[in-house]
């Protein structure tokens, strides 16, 4: 039998184009952030500098001089790597005091960091839900895909339910065996439309029928609650959930993920998640400037009011403008455009002629026929930043001849 002379890069080659082709092929831009110049980057492919609009880091944590100190302090103190796994040495003391800041912060005996807030849902609902006999997860139907890959890991039973939705989700409960072991699991702040979740109401229903909760706060940590412990804490009902997953990379502005809930509930993760157990850990200058920053964060409220001003500026300058955006309660901005590859084009266009750099989100992101431009406006954007973004769509949306949003 001869080996096959299969053309491998030619198949990998007609995806990409098909990508392309229907306008949802990824663009990495190739920026240079600087700290102290926030929300401004160095664009290497214009060779100028531009103005990102669509940075997870919503306060500017990133370049918060506390956060910088701490992590310099620590590199010189303890050098750049962990030394290993958690389990192999990788442990050090700014993961101890990290994961005691963050058990604090929601009100929860333990914590578990991990590397990533992906990896945290991946390895956290994927040991639990796969270590619980019986157990049934059921997960609204707009959650992230780090939580979809981790229940499907599982292989433990899934239902579906609709988006926010309490009425679906205890018709659902309710056709379950009351002593059956249950998992609800969804978001908080929902990072395309923006929208929040019925916490109390999810709730309500784990409560009755008997399963636990587990609650992704990635999008909300640092910027909701009076110390930044999320729309859990900011409605008063951190205490009512199993598990807060959180972020380290977004709000804070570092890099990491985290679990926290029970002392029996992260110890049985730590002990049985492959994907804890078998990753280098956190480097410690890492988990030094993700702890100022929360500390930081639990004082002070003038980046959280700051930050409110400038997306309720932001909301009523595209209303002015006529220039269509989805209506949500949270910080999320979303442009409607409704087009893949026009997304793409004006994302180019507001770079390139503007100097405005905002991402398109197009499909499989989000369904086909909602791409939007989705803007995260933060404390760094002055008002005047705001006014020279809208004027630039205003100008390619009239350009283009784009349907103005209903007034």
């Amino acid at each position: 039998m001869t080996a096959s002379s299969y053309d491998y890069d030619a198949l990998f080659q007609q995806a990409l184009d098909g990508l392309k082709a229907d306008g949802s092929y990824r663009h990495f831009a190739d920026l240079e952030r600087r700290a102290g110049h926030f929300p401004r980057a160095f664009h290497h492919g214009l060779g100028r500098e531009v103005t990102v609009w669509c940075s997870n880091d919503y306060l500017g944590m990133g370049q918060h001089p506390a956060v910088l100190a701490a992590m310099h302090e620590s590199l010189d103190r303890s050098g750049a790597g962990a030394g290993g796994t958690r389990n192999i040495s990788g442990t050090n003391h700014e993961h101890v005091a990290l994961e005691r800041e963050l058990a604090d912060l929601h009100g929860k005996e333990a914590a578990l960091l991990f590397n990533s807030g992906y990896l945290s849902n991946w390895a956290t609902l994927g040991t639990i839900a796969a270590r619980i006999k019986g157990c049934v997860v059921l997960s609204d139907e707009a959650n992230h895909a780090s939580m979809i890959e981790g229940i499907r890991h599982s292989r433990a039973e899934k239902q579906v339910f609709r988006h926010n939705d309490p009425v679906d989700l205890e018709a659902r409960l309710k056709a379950l065996p009351l002593d059956a072991p249950k998992i609800v699991a969804f978001e908080s702040v929902y990072s395309m439309d923006g929208d929040i979740a019925p916490i109390e109401a999810f709730c309500d229903l784990a409560d009755k029928y008997g399963a636990m909760t587990y609650l992704d706060e990635v999008h909300a940590v640092g910027l909701y609650g009076h110390q930044g412990g999320g729309v859990a804490e900011q409605l008063g009902l951190a205490h009512r959930l199993t598990v807060i997953e959180g972020t380290l990379g977004k709000g804070f502005g570092v890099v990491g993920g985290y679990i926290s809930g029970s002392a029996a509930l992260c110890d049985f993760v730590r002990s049985f998640a492959s994907g804890f157990i078998f990753s280098t850990a956190l480097p410690p200058m890492v988990a030094a400037g993700a702890l100022a920053s929360i500390r930081y964060l639990r004082a002070s409220q003038e980046e959280r009011r700051l930050h409110k001003d400038r997306v309720a500026y932001l909301r009523a300058r595209l209303d002015e403008a006529g220039i269509p955006h989805l209506v949500n309660p949270s910080h999320i901005v979303p442009v409607m455009v409704g087009e893949a590859v026009r997304c793409r084009g004006l994302s180019d266009e507001l770079l390139a002629r503007f100097g405005h750099y905002i991402q398109p989100i197009n499909y499989p992101t989000v369904a086909r026929g909602t791409e939007r431009l989705r803007i995260t406006p933060g404390p760094l954007h002055s008002r005047a930043d705001i006014d020279d973004l809208v004027g630039a769509l205003a100008t390619l949306w009239k350009e283009q001849g784009m349907a103005a949003a209903a007034a």
